[in-house]
């Protein structure tokens, strides 16, 4: 069985922890005065102190460590509690474990059938490696479009589906 090294933690995660530290100590007045400094702009009066501390806490770290990324951002923008997260979460990894390398894709664009090949480091079409479907969809129509739901892996938008 392998030994778990319990390592302590690095200078830069104890520089956080201590300005983190810092801020809880902070009464309402002075985390109203950081708020200005970090996100240049006054801090809003009806925000109660624990959601102004969460707030430059949450941005200390984001700078120190990286923000989330775009798609994790729209997925709790849509969320309306952690249930609905973990669904979406799990909604959206499903998606991704369908288009498993060797899938070929097929769509017809202006009368052309084009189709596309799920590599294991993209999708390939036209002798060509593309990062995204967007991509892909791009360059047979020369627009952006959703790649996903250019192919039809997407489902339709709630007013279409009602018609």
């Amino acid at each position: 069985m392998s030994r778990v090294v319990i390592r302590p933690a690095s200078p830069d995660c104890e520089k956080v922890d201590v300005e983190i530290a810092r801020l809880r100590g902070l009464g309402l007045p002075e985390l109203r005065a950081r708020w200005h400094t970090v996100f240049r702009r006054r801090a809003p009066s009806h925000l109660p102190r624990h959601i102004l501390f969460r707030a430059l806490a949450y941005q200390l770290q984001a700078d120190h460590w990286g923000d989330l990324d775009p798609e994790a951002r729209r997925l709790l923008d849509r969320a309306g509690s952690p249930g609905e997260v973990e669904k979406l979460a799990a909604d959206l990894n499903r998606r991704r474990a369908e288009l498993q390398p060797g899938t070929m894709l097929v769509r017809e664009w202006n009368g052309t059938p084009h189709r596309v090949m799920v590599v294991a480091d993209g999708f390939a079409w036209e002798n060509r490696t593309f990062d995204s479907l967007s991509q892909v969809a791009f360059a047979i129509t020369g627009t952006r479009w959703n790649g996903p739901r250019f192919f039809g892996l997407r489902d339709k938008p709630a007013k279409e589906a009602r018609a």
